[in-house]
């Protein structure tokens, strides 16, 4: 079976560890060479081979990564109508999404993801941030109790400390963010975490004093402050900035400025950056655009950008302008194309784009505007709502007849791993020949 998002870890594409290469090349490539070289030839492969495991033991194994491929999406929860958590994960896999975020660290939903394949990110909300922040004992015990407890059949892959703290108007929240962050950070260190798991905390586009053009954009002077000792920190232990970045909203606030196919990954005239010489001809490049450019004001240059929600709302009975099925289905089609192809931006092409969506479901129970009740890739009873590409919950036997974007993001990413083993045993033969 080709791997896949919602694989399992022992799927045939996965990356062997240090401790298998030796299977690997006794298995594979010793019969290949012993087939087609003589005995000198053999022995100096044999040295040869030796040597590469050695190196590849030393090396030990990769650092497990909060974010596997591109593309992630957010599980809120505030409905009284969902599926249970079990359902949700069947949906998952089925929907092949291997990267998704909850808002708190619900031991029903933990419990669900057990034994799934899925990696999970799990949260502490703001209301726990004062207390962390002055007692790195209390850190332990959340993690002990919410994480460590669960591992490893739970993939947690990532800790969120707190939601959109800065540029608030709460002051003292602002001022535990940092101490929270690293107490959560030590607390994984003591527990001997810390190398598996990703400390983060998400912003929202108001800890920026502009945005437009993308190079002008730089952090609201009141929020550097606090922002700085974070981003300190973060470029220590190699975490990245992530933001909640939402061209429905800039739309809505401004549709007499922004050209909706503009927001939608649609053919538009697009803008252009007289600073950068850069053209964008979607929105959210030039928001992420932004935000390295905030940050390569502030002196880190080097840090990546990661979207840690971004969506489109599909109805509103606030007459909220751009709220339409019809949008939120564009929006979320274009922008799974987009993060399928693995490309970077115009300031940084080099640095893929990675994202959570928001969100899985349509939540009745949202507050503020009405579009917050709307932005769900399913509806609560796990039909779709919208055809993006997904099914949704629904038995059928009958096998797709097509391919669809997963399917070749799969085929190409299983070529491109067996071309390395080919590469491989064709380096060895040239040089022993």
């Amino acid at each position: 079976m080709p791997p896949d998002e919602a694989g399992a870890s022992q799927s045939l594409g996965r990356v062997l560890p240090a401790s298998e290469l030796g299977v690997f090349a006794g298995v594979v490539v010793v019969p290949l060479l012993r087939s087609v070289v003589n005995k000198e030839a053999m022995r100096t492969s044999m040295l040869l081979l030796r040597c590469f495991v050695i190196l590849s033991l030393r090396c030990g194994p990769a650092k497990v990564l909060a974010f596997t491929g591109t593309y992630g999406i957010n599980y809120g929860r505030l409905a009284d109508n969902l599926p249970s958590p079990e359902r949700v994960v069947t949906l998952l896999k089925a929907a092949k999404i291997k990267n998704v975020r909850i808002y708190d660290a619900d031991h029903s939903v933990l419990n669900a993801f057990k034994g799934s394949g899925l990696d999970l990110t799990v949260a502490i909300g703001n209301e726990y941030l004062r207390d962390i922040s002055v007692n790195e004992d209390h850190a332990v015990s959340w993690i002990r109790y919410n994480v460590q407890s669960f591992l490893p059949d739970t993939r947690i892959r990532g800790i969120v400390v707190g939601n959109e703290v800065l540029g608030s108007t709460d002051q003292e929240l602002a001022q535990a963010l940092f101490g929270a962050i690293k107490n959560v950070y030590n607390g994984l260190k003591r527990l001997q975490l810390a190398d598996n798991i990703e400390v983060s905390t998400p912003h929202a586009q108001f800890v920026f004093a502009n945005s437009f053009p993308p190079s002008s954009c730089i952090f609201k002077e009141d929020v550097l402050g606090y922002m700085k000792p974070i981003l300190d920190f973060f470029s220590q232990i190699g975490s990245p900035f992530y933001l909640n970045a939402y061209p429905f909203l800039a739309y809505k606030y401004d549709p007499e400025h922004i050209d909706i196919n503009y927001a939608l990954f649609l053919p538009n005239h697009g803008v252009y950056d007289s600073k950068t010489d850069l053209h964008y001809d979607n929105l959210l490049d030039a928001q992420i655009d932004a935000a390295y450019a905030a940050l390569e004001a502030a002196g880190y240059d080097k840090m990546e950008v990661r979207i840690s929600e971004t969506g489109w709302a599909s109805a509103s009975t606030d007459n909220e302008t751009g709220a339409t099925i019809q949008n939120a289905r564009t929006y979320n089609f274009n922008l799974r194309k987009r993060l399928f192809k693995k490309k970077g931006t115009p300031l940084r092409p080099k640095i893929v784009v990675k994202a959570y969506i928001f969100a899985l479901f349509n939540e009745d129970m949202k507050p503020n505007a009405n579009s917050e009740k709307h932005y769900g890739l399913f509806e609560p009873n796990g039909s779709i709502a919208y055809d993006i590409g997904y099914s949704g919950l629904k038995s059928s036997s009958a096998s797709p007849t097509h391919l669809t974007l997963k399917d070749i993001y799969t085929r190409d990413w299983l070529s491109a791993y067996n071309m390395v083993h080919i590469c491989f045993v064709a380096v060895v033969l040239v040089l022993t020949i």
